[in-house]
């Protein structure tokens, strides 16, 4: 357990001293909320009695009277504490000590009061009764605001921030927003679907065949069966095993686990939406998609368009559709069309992509156009009609047997979506299946495995089907101009948390300083932390000797950085 700090002491020294006075800091019973900083802001009566909870988030005192700012759910609302209302009586302990000495910024409270609008017009609670809720142990990270209104020591450090989710929700509070915005998301998509009567599942997150794409599962053991069991990459094979079982459309939000590496746009924990609608095909699936994801923005952002980067995507149907061999062939000039494996290396090393021998055909085509095409398309844009070896759940194009009846969605260079016609012979999947075994056993460890069950479902017969997926995380960063994965998940998965170190003040003075640039020349650091020569040599001594900090010498001089 790391050190408490000063502050912490101090919380917990007031702590014992509310128990002292006989005021439980962490009351159980129900406090009688009946409206929100919102609610009165947009149905304020002066006069109104009113009673609502919310973290302390600033004060000024002044004596016998007080101005703060209480912060609820739905946002801020200034509130305003005197002695006398608030200790009508000869005992002014509940303001004098309770509220002056023992309440900290960050303290959840109940407060019973009366609406007013001060001079300038602000609307404020006048405070006849407070109770505190919960007393806060650590103090809130919060900014620091100078006369002329500039922010510093903003909680802006992304891994703080995504580790402590519940204190970024706190002092940032536009990051709720994001959140807000992600619910929306779920619900539009949600209504647009059951509006067309199609059937919300759930379907197993434990399985004995990782199926339905090429990823590299995560895998535990069973005890009690004594046997290895995967976490969910897909749900595919399982929801069109309730196709062949007679639904007509189902639809899933699924949690599922791939372990791969982890970026700005890949979780190892995510969610998808996938939708099977029996009897039709890829082509109904492009009007589909399109419809969807203009409605979702509209019920998102209220508008069609949304903000990425510098980009405005418009999300207005129809989008254009443009073939997998034909966006190859405009970008780079080479033509796949019955390109063998080798060819299709040959041609890949030469444009210096990064194959191996244990890729396909598939994978290689894969590599190409995720190099060479993808991050040309900004604007919403299928791209369509994927080589089979690419898709081993897809059913054959009917003009074009060596191709598959396959679309993704890309949007600012990443795909969002993929769909299919798709593959409902028993036979060809089988074969496609049989030729994923092949390519594992050449070192493809995302191949696919055989699932025997799903093949039996097919012999009973499946109707001819289309199927959608949606990245529900990419599709939220797209909508609300987040390009990091991290800011729309409540909790990111990190790596572990390093155990905070004992560090002098000496050398916290230097390691907050070198930070912040991470290398620094090391006079030049010197020079900025002011402390003799014998206090300077100790602390940098001390953070090299704790493996946080090396000093390299380079032909431009010393330098020392962070590890």
């Amino acid at each position: 357990m790391n050190p408490l700090s000063e502050q912490e002491i101090i919380r917990r020294e007031k702590l014992g001293k509310l128990r002292e006075m006989g005021i439980d800091p962490y009351p159980a019973a129900l406090y009688p909320v009946d409206n929100t900083s919102a609610n009165i802001k947009v149905d304020f009566k002066e006069g109104k009695q009113v009673n609502v909870a919310g973290r302390l988030m600033s004060r000024r005192i002044a004596g016998a009277a007080s101005f703060a700012e209480l912060q609820d759910s739905e946002g801020r609302i200034q509130v305003y504490f005197n002695r006398d209302e608030i200790c009508p009586g000869d005992d002014k302990s509940q303001y004098n000590d309770v509220y002056k000495k023992l309440l900290d910024i960050g303290d959840i409270i109940g407060i019973e009061g009366e609406l007013f609008k001060t001079q300038v017009g602000e609307m404020t609670i006048m405070v006849k009764k407070f109770t505190l809720l919960t007393k806060s142990l650590k103090p809130l990270p919060l900014p620091k605001v100078d006369a002329d209104g500039n922010v510093h020591d903003g909680f802006v450090d992304p891994e703080m921030r995504y580790r402590q989710r519940y204190a970024d929700l706190v002092v940032n509070p536009q990051v709720k927003e994001v959140f807000v915005k992600r619910t929306k998301l779920f619900n539009a998509m949600r209504n647009f679907f059951n509006d067309r009567e199609y059937f919300e599942v759930e379907t197993p997150i434990l399985q004995p065949i990782p199926g339905g794409a090429a990823a590299r599962p995560f895998i535990t053991h069973h005890n009690s069966l004594d046997i290895p069991l995967y976490m969910r990459i897909a749900n595919e094979l399982y929801l069109k095993r309730l196709i062949v079982g007679g639904f007509d459309g189902v639809y899933e939000f699924s949690k599922n686990f791939r372990n791969e590496g982890m970026d700005r746009t890949h979780n190892p924990e995510f969610t998808a939406m996938e939708i099977y609608v029996a009897y039709k095909d890829y082509n109904w699936m492009m009007d589909f998609t399109e419809s969807l994801l203009e409605h979702c923005a509209v019920k998102v952002n209220g508008k069609t368009t949304s903000q990425f980067g510098e980009h405005t995507i418009e999300w207005k149907a129809p989008y254009p559709r443009i073939t997998m061999t034909d966006s190859i062939k405009h970008f780079t000039g080479f033509d796949i069309t019955g390109k063998s494996e080798d060819e299709l290396y040959a041609f890949a090393k030469a444009e210096g992509i990064d194959v191996d021998k244990s890729m396909g055909k598939g994978k290689l085509i894969d590599e190409i156009f995720g190099e060479k095409c993808e991050g040309n398309y900004i604007q919403p844009t299928f791209i369509t009609d994927y080589p089979k070896e690419m898709s081993p759940l897809t059913k054959e194009h009917r003009d074009h047997p060596e191709l598959t009846e396959r679309f993704e969605l890309m949007v600012c260079g990443k795909e969002i979506a993929n769909a299919y016609s798709e593959l409902n012979d028993p036979i060809d999947q089988r074969e496609r299946f049989e030729a994923q075994v092949a390519l594992g056993d050449r070192g493809d460890d995302e191949a696919m495995f055989i699932d025997q069950d799903f093949l039996r479902a097919l012999e009973y017969g499946m109707p001819p089907t289309s199927g959608l997926g949606i990245g529900m995380d990419r599709l939220i960063m797209f909508l609300t101009n987040n390009p990091s994965i991290q800011e729309v998940l409540f909790f990111p998965q990190m790596k572990p948390e390093k155990k905070a170190l004992d560090l002098t003040e000496d050398e916290k003075t230097v390691f907050d300083i070198l930070k912040k640039e991470s290398q620094m020349d090391l006079n030049a650091l010197k020079s900025q932390v002011e402390l003799s020569n014998k206090k300077w040599d100790k602390a940098v001594k001390g953070l090299t000797g704790k493996k946080i900090a090396k000093v390299e010498k380079t032909d431009d001089g010393l330098f020392i950085k962070t590890i």
